[in-house]
């Protein structure tokens, strides 16, 4: 076996590589700040992301980019999507020619509506089959507290999906595997902007009802649009669907979930994030979604109204009004035979 570089310290990298360690693998994670990589090679701590959890001493860690990619046999991308493009150029001279790539990111990038694992192939010329992506309901703390849970490993090579679910997998984590790339990152991507809008509906007070409301038709929005850029229907039922969109909307641990509850109490957005120290994936991508969303005339009324209140300025209220006032339809609108 060969060493995994997990490149990002943040809270779910250092989760991951706590993951990996425990699975009995060489592991060392690239952190961008200096201090944080001696911290947790000293204290054997992250206390900015992850608190007084105790890291594995098997961890060790590095702020020299190069140290952490010469010799990979995987490296694990872990970093925001709105800098995995910037982190992978200034990768790209030390990142292993045959390595296996592994995404974590669950966004989409701005500018260019690519998902990471295609952002991953485009700047590094990896082949397809070696890059993999992880998606689940994986609130970073649990999965550092060794709380039971689970993901889904995805890629279109058995093999290479097998050996990145065999150095994630120990008791306390299972890992399934799907070649369902598409759905399996879509999932990861759409659920982040639907917890904006549940988080809103928490900040509002609008009570259980309202709540699984939101999550149940915003199911339907990943899974239309995952359909219409050829995902499989089972995966939106699954860990990286259903899961992922369960936890990361009902977790107070969920940072989308969190922000979305302060614009719901009033807050300005900018405050919200500027006192955060972890990135909220959903108010970026959100705007990307609806975009791609767009242009395959999918609907997404749940996405669309986040973005109205993230990027425009509509009040959480007036979002709740125009979409209960929307024409009635069908229940499974949208999922029609052609």
């Amino acid at each position: 076996m060969g060493r995994i570089a997990v490149m990002g310290a943040g809270s779910w990298g250092t989760a991951f590589a706590m993951i990996c360690a425990d699975a009995g693998e060489d592991v060392i994670l690239w952190a961008r700040r200096p201090e944080v990589a001696k911290l947790i090679n000293t204290d054997h701590r992250n206390p900015d992301y992850l608190g007084d959890l105790e890291i594995p001493h098997s961890v060790r860690a590095t702020a020299d980019e190069q140290e952490a990619l010469t010799g990979a046999e995987v490296v694990v991308a872990a970093v925001p999507s709105h800098s995995l493009r910037a982190n992978l150029e200034s990768w790209r001279e030390d990142a292993p020619r045959d390595g296996i790539y592994v995404s974590l990111i669950k966004g989409i990038e701005l500018q260019s509506h690519m998902r990471a694992s295609q952002i991953i192939r485009s700047v590094l010329d990896v082949p397809l089959g070696h890059v993999v992506v992880v998606s689940g309901p994986n609130l970073a703390k649990e999965c550092a507290m060794r709380l039971p849970g689970g993901t889904v490993a995805a890629g279109p090579e058995s093999h290479i999906v097998g050996r990145v679910q065999a150095m994630s997998h120990t008791r306390y984590f299972r890992v399934y595997t799907n070649p369902d790339v598409v759905g399996v990152e879509l999932g990861g991507a759409v659920k982040n902007a639907i917890a904006l809008a549940a988080g809103m509906a928490d900040g509002l007070n609008l009570g259980d009802n309202s709540k699984a409301m939101l999550i149940t038709r915003g199911l339907a929005e990943m899974t239309r649009l995952g359909l219409a850029h050829g995902g499989n229907p089972m995966t939106f039922s699954g860990l990286a669907g259903m899961g992922d969109l369960v936890a990361t909307c009902m977790s107070r641990k969920s940072r989308n979930r969190y922000v979305g509850e302060e614009l719901g109490k009033g807050r300005n957005l900018d405050d919200v994030i500027a006192e955060m120290n972890m990135v909220a994936e959903g108010v970026k991508s959100s705007k990307a979604i609806l975009d791609i969303a767009t242009r395959r005339g999918v609907e997404m009324p749940i996405v669309e109204h986040v973005v109205k209140v993230v990027h425009d300025g509509m009040d959480p209220t007036d979002m709740v009004r125009a979409l209960m006032a929307r024409d009635p339809k069908p229940e499974f609108h949208g999922f029609e035979d052609d």
